[in-house]
């Protein structure tokens, strides 16, 4: 037996009992304090029981309204049996199944529907039931007393069934509202980056709460020309996606944005029901198109509107054996979940994108930063060799060369650049990316650029890893070859990487001025100084990676340690 914890506390259901407990006793108390009970030899017994009867819902009382947490069930099924019991000697010693504390049993009744619902309704039924008729038959068969009223036997047997019956169906209706309440406040709310995957776990929830064995949702998109159709069953979703005129309208025009229920669609002149703001309406006629009825093979029907910022449509339960009015009310509940439910995942697509896109922009700014001193020291080398056209031609020729390739390598790169910026291109192998190669020629540009010798050595085998991983592995020797050259003033640079099973090795040993700061020092030590590269610290903090940087004055050496296993493929 549930103790309703997640609806009704216990507490309050108990409190409550206890005082009307307390009430019944001592209004007994008075009555037979003033009018004996019959027969009269058992008055004093029974005004002796009365008065215990109400010390104890004096102390029970007491107990309930101090207590604050929850209550053990068998607490519950104790005090149950002693009411029993007591509300039995009662009748026992006053006159029978005729006795006036028959009473007392409609408040037992009670008693369990607000404690058990239906189902201790209908056991506590059935135990006052045995209780009356016992008392009727012994320890003397009254049934056969001259003087015993059977029609007021039979009416009070007919009269407790009645009760009985009438609390188990609120009881059940109880358990019912509660389920469904627990239900709504349990509606899941994780989100997938998948439409299908959130679509058919929040239809699934909500065809639980409604009943339902089938549910569609149908709804359009803010920003798309496209009717969406998701169709929940047992087996799975089907998605599909149609132009917004296939069906026309999805509901006829005097019901859009109104909930609805038809129990036979399939009728000739089907009989629809919907909310309204006078309240409930009935009119005759189809409330959907013939064509959506026929593709979804529907018969009865339940429709609630799906209003978001984002999205509008539809919610249809389908094939629910009995529909009543508060299943309207329960359906735009759902609706209204399922709107905001879509509007969430949408809103957070779009951050996604507008993230991506940020992301982009700062790629595109970087690019263009870099681009532009790669020019402007083509532009600088171009007025050298101007200066040397007419003294030393042939040094000009070479000049000039070189400036052509440094401007083939950096058309290249800005090419491969920006392919990166193309959204959601999927991870491919290390070869699509071609590190070795872009390694090398990077080699040779900063050389060329900068007039230094650069020397980059890849220790085979090199392991299949994602692109991503490898695009992060090249911008790290970059940056740290860009570093030694330019702010250390190294003349020659020297970078080894070496793969294991799991991680790279990198390498980078220069013959510069080092940084300005002087010794070994670990990457937590050099965030909490505040020291060394930035954006390779950057790079390396966000892969989880590790750097040391021995520097001195007579050059640096870095040691970076990158994991595959989160990037590897």
């Amino acid at each position: 037996m549930s103790t309703g914890k997640h609806y009704f506390p216990q507490i309050r259901v108990e409190h409550l009992i206890a005082i009307g407990r307390l009430v019944l006793a001592a209004f007994f108390l008075i009555a037979i304090w003033i009018d004996p009970s019959e027969p009269s030899q058992n008055a004093t017994i029974t005004y002796g029981l009365l008065a215990s009867y109400l010390t104890y819902s004096l102390v029970l009382l007491a107990a309930f309204t101090w207590q604050k947490d929850h209550i053990r069930n068998l607490l519950l099924v104790v005090t149950h049996s002693v009411d029993l019991l007591v509300f039995s000697l009662l009748m026992s010693l006053t006159e029978g199944p005729n006795s006036p504390f028959f009473v007392f049993f409609v408040f037992f009744l009670v008693c369990a529907t607000l404690r058990w619902q239906w189902r201790g309704t209908l056991w506590s039924a059935v135990a006052a039931l045995f209780v009356v008729i016992a008392l009727s038959l012994y320890p003397h068969n009254l049934l056969h007393d001259p003087n015993f009223e059977l029609n007021r036997f039979i009416i009070r047997i007919a009269y407790l069934t009645v009760v009985a019956t009438m609390l188990g169906f609120l009881g059940a209706y109880e358990q019912s509202t509660r389920n469904v309440l627990t239900m709504l406040a349990e509606w899941p709310h994780t989100l997938s980056d998948e439409l299908q995957t959130m679509t058919n776990e929040m239809l699934g929830h909500a065809a639980t709460i409604l009943g339902v064995p089938r549910i569609l949702l149908a709804w359009e998109e803010e920003e798309e020309p496209w009717l969406h159709l998701v169709l929940w069953t047992q087996k799975g979703c089907q998605y599909t996606c149609e132009h917004p005129d296939t069906f026309g309208t999805l509901v006829v025009g005097h019901l859009a944005g109104a909930s609805f229920f038809c129990r036979d669609v399939t009728n000739p002149h089907p009989q629809v029901v919907h909310n309204s703001p006078v309240g409930l309406q009935g009119l005759q006629g189809s409330p959907l198109p013939k064509l959506l009825q026929k593709r979804f093979a529907m018969s009865t029907v339940l429709i609630s509107e799906v209003k978001g910022e984002k999205n509008s449509g539809h919610l249809m339960a389908l094939d629910k054996k009995t529909i009543t009015t508060d299943d309207l009310v329960l359906c735009e509940i759902v609706a209204h979940e399922v709107a905001a439910r879509l509007d969430n995942f949408f809103l957070l697509r779009q951050l996604q994108q507008t993230a991506t896109a940020e992301a982009q922009i700062r790629l595109a700014r970087d690019l263009h930063d870099g681009l532009l001193q790669s020019l402007t020291g083509a532009a600088l080398q171009l007025e050298t060799a101007q200066r040397l056209i007419e003294s030393e031609p042939q040094t000009a020729r070479q000049r000039i060369h070189e400036i052509q390739q440094l401007l083939a390598a950096e058309q290249r790169e800005l090419r491969l650049h920006i392919n990166e910026l193309r959204p959601f291109l999927p991870d491919r192998p290390t070869e699509d990316f071609g590190l070795a190669d872009r390694l090398e020629t990077l080699a040779e540009q900063i050389g060329l650029q900068w007039d230094r010798v650069v020397e980059i050595i890849l220790h085979p085998p090199v392991p299949r890893i994602t692109r991503s991983m490898a695009r992060e592995i090249y911008f790290i020797v970059n940056e740290s070859l860009i570093n030694a050259v330019r702010h250390a003033g190294a003349s020659s640079v020297h970078a080894e990487l070496s793969f294991d099973s799991d991680r790279i090795n990198i390498t980078v040993i220069d013959d510069g001025n080092g940084f300005p700061f002087h010794g070994r020092y670990e990457l937590d030590t050099l965030f909490e100084m505040k020291r060394g590269p930035r954006t390779l610290k950057e790079r390396i903090s966000a892969l989880k990676g590790t750097l040391s940087i021995d520097s001195r004055e007579t050059g640096a050496h870095l040691d970076i340690t990158l994991p595959l296993t989160e990037h590897g493929a």
